[in-house]
């Protein structure tokens, strides 16, 4: 990806991590240099309730205000989400969609009806976040996809920053949380599927 403005829409259900997960990845964008924004796109919502998390990510300050509608990537955190939104909404060709799903690429390209030219990203990142983290928690293991797709930033010096940002979230409860999370954007880095 080398177009001067990035920008990224996140489609998860409140409680599972959306926003987090845009604010570290926008921080760790920070860390490189990048000019970043996040955030989320939510009112009252309970856990459960259909969110946006949203990211702008330039090497020149940015000077957009407003909210993206016509995002590069899209991440989608929660595959019922699929049946509700239209996720695809303002993707355009070069475009590319991140599903968190146990189906392939092809599977998910056909049942949305995803047009030639933008690229369609499989993994399950619920299977990994419950076999690493302990619970469905899909959102860090979606940073994982997200660097293993786009390359837009370093993945090593990614997860410099996040481990970093999460040893401080979570300070003060049980180191293994960070790890966890740690080996769960790795693993998904490793296993995300792209359409051969």
């Amino acid at each position: 990806m080398a177009e001067d403005l990035i920008e990224i829409r996140w489609h998860g259900r409140g409680g599972q991590g959306a926003k987090t997960a845009a604010l570290l990845f926008g921080e760790a964008a920070i860390d490189t240099g990048m000019f970043i924004q996040a955030f989320p796109e939510y009112g009252p919502e309970r856990t459960g309730a259909p969110i946006k998390s949203f990211n702008r990510l330039s090497k020149k300050p940015i000077r957009l205000h407003s909210g993206i509608t016509n995002p590069n990537i899209v991440l989608v955190l929660d595959p019922t989400l699929l049946k509700t939104i239209d996720v695809l909404e303002g993707l355009e060709k070069g475009g590319i969609l991140i599903v968190n799903t146990h189906k392939s690429p092809k599977e998910m390209r056909e049942e949305l009806s995803v047009e030639p030219g933008i690229l369609v990203y499989t993994l399950d990142a619920s299977k990994i976040a419950m076999e690493t983290i302990g619970m469905n928690k899909p959102n860090t293991p979606m940073l994982g996809a997200l660097a293993r797709v786009t390359h837009i930033l370093d993945f090593d010096k990614m997860l410099e920053s996040i481990e970093r940002k999460l040893k401080k979230k979570f300070r003060g409860k049980p180191e293994e949380i960070v790890s966890k999370n740690m080996e769960a954007i790795k693993t998904a880095h490793k296993m995300t599927k792209g359409e051969e």
